[in-house]
């Protein structure tokens, strides 16, 4: 398992310096932009974080033979996570004062300031997929995916749910519906933005898929584990708030060992969908164990 992480966090590395370049051009902003929704915007999108979700679209499309063009998906992919990130941590939603182990956005410039710097990230990204990826069919399809993820029946709406947790179900069925949107529909999308990027065949997008699926899951449990059983300075956000809040998760559901058992297993289901790509998919593979062994 050493050896797992070993291999993900150097290509992780090389590939967290290439996105980083990306995004940090990317905010190179026009004269009409005021100077401090500039400085609000580049501090959420430039934070030190996993750039996990722009890793999986330059994977996927390298996995596919064609990671050339994916940069300007992984880019946008980032911007709409960064943005989701800011209006998540209001007072309003989950009223975080910590992110990436930094103050949060609300926190450094103010609420208002925020709100219109998540909501200028979320637009930026759309202008990047629709000047960057080429041609403009693989634009189109691009938005279409971001935004389908992004929106009311996907991320959004399993926000909203969450917020709205005390009122549903305490079953895992419902955990997840909520998860495998607010958590798993932006994961599934990078994965599906890297096979467009790279003009990948039907059979080719369906495996990215459906390692995406079970991948986005896992993450989501893993995340939760780690506001049980975390380190703050590691994790990067204030711990135990889930508790406190008494919202649903899978540790509070589940316990914990199951829980583990269970991100474990889909990991496992998440690599074997990527058989069919062979040693192409050797990085998101190492990916996929790592998300499990950042909990160990």
């Amino acid at each position: 398992m050493v050896e797992t992480s070993t291999a993900f966090l150097n290509s992780a590395e090389r590939l967290r310096t290439l996105i980083d370049r990306a995004l940090d051009s990317s905010v190179a902003l026009g004269d009409g932009c005021p100077e401090r929704l500039r400085e609000a915007m580049r501090y959420s999108l430039l934070a030190p974080g996993k750039r996990l979700r722009p890793m999986l679209v330059l994977m996927a499309a390298e996995a596919c033979g064609g990671a050339d063009e994916a940069m300007p998906a992984a880019c946008a992919v980032e911007m709409v996570h960064a943005y989701s990130l800011v209006h998540d941590d209001l007072p309003a939603m989950d009223d975080d004062d910590l992110r990436r182990g930094r103050p949060t956005c609300h926190k450094k410039f103010g609420e208002a300031l925020a709100i219109l710097a998540g909501d200028a990230l979320l637009t930026l990204a759309f202008e990047v997929l629709a000047r960057g990826v080429e041609p403009p069919q693989a634009a189109a399809r691009s938005c279409a995916i971001l935004a389908e993820a992004a929106g009311a029946c996907r991320l959004v709406g399993g926000q909203a749910d969450d917020l709205d947790a005390a009122s549903m179900p305490k079953t895992l069925d419902a955990l997840e519906s909520i998860h495998r949107r607010k958590t798993g529909a932006l994961i599934r999308a990078s994965l599906r933005l890297g096979a467009t990027a790279a003009g990948a065949e039907r059979s080719q997008a369906a495996a990215l898929d459906a390692y995406g699926e079970r991948l986005g899951l896992a993450f989501q449990i893993t995340d939760d584990l780690l506001d049980v059983r975390g380190r703050q300075d590691h994790v990067g956000k204030r711990l135990g708030k889930d508790a406190e809040q008494g919202k649903l998760t899978f540790p509070g559901l589940l316990g914990v060992d199951e829980s583990l058992r269970r991100a474990e297993q889909l990991i496992g289901e998440a690599c074997e969908a990527l058989e069919p790509f062979g040693p192409a998919s050797a990085d998101l593979e190492a990916l996929a164990r790592y998300v499990v062994e950042r909990n160990r």
